[in-house]
């Protein structure tokens, strides 16, 4: 039985209505780009590797990509870097270090890879079961995008917790010192 290719597009989009939040592949870097720019402090973006599980959580965005880890990332960055109002902590899975290319072949460039898409930023590495942990926790009440790439290589996901991009933590020590003192300032001295 033939179809007309109108037909077949609607009965697609049909199928996928209640799969979830998930985007086309075409256009993961326009997505990006809008998401980026409604991305706040605590908010997570995790490039994740084929393998990684999908969420239905809500507050838990989905974009598939055609593109391997490190150019996701890369790109990823730039648009971060376009912004002001966030920067990225980024974190690798402490068991990319010692996957041998043996057993996937592939390992060893795909990290030298990643580690060139950093822009210089330098990783905190963490076990991936703490990275999900963290990522599940902040899913509690805050926006997480994932991007899904093709990369099929164990524990290759690059995950970015969001900072603010205009004020940072040893500002935010300075201030928490400055309120401190001026407190035990007045109370010292209370009729000033």
């Amino acid at each position: 039985m033939n179809f007309p290719l109108s037909s077949l597009k609607i009965l697609a989009a049909m199928a996928c209505v209640g799969c979830g939040p998930l985007e086309n592949s075409r256009d993961w870097k326009g997505s990006v780009d809008q998401q980026v720019s409604q991305l706040g402090y605590r908010n997570w973006i995790v490039v994740s590797e084929a393998s990684f599980p999908a969420h239905s959580r809500p507050g838990m965005r989905q974009v598939i990509s055609d593109t391997e880890v490190p150019e996701v990332v890369d790109y990823v960055l730039n648009a971060l870097e376009k912004t002001q109002h966030v920067r990225p902590q980024i974190y690798l899975t402490r068991e990319m270090r010692s996957v041998e290319n043996d057993f996937a072949p592939g390992i060893d460039s795909m990290r030298e890879r990643i580690r060139a898409s950093l822009h210089g930023h330098e990783p905190t590495e963490l076990d991936q079961q703490s990275l999900i942990t963290l990522l599940e926790a902040a899913n509690q009440s805050y926006d997480v995008l994932v991007i899904r790439t093709p990369t099929a290589l164990p524990y290759t996901s690059v995950f970015l917790e969001l900072q603010p991009g205009y004020w940072d933590a040893e500002s935010e020590d300075r201030l928490r010192e400055r309120i401190t003192r001026e407190r035990l300032e007045r109370l010292a001295h209370p009729l000033h």
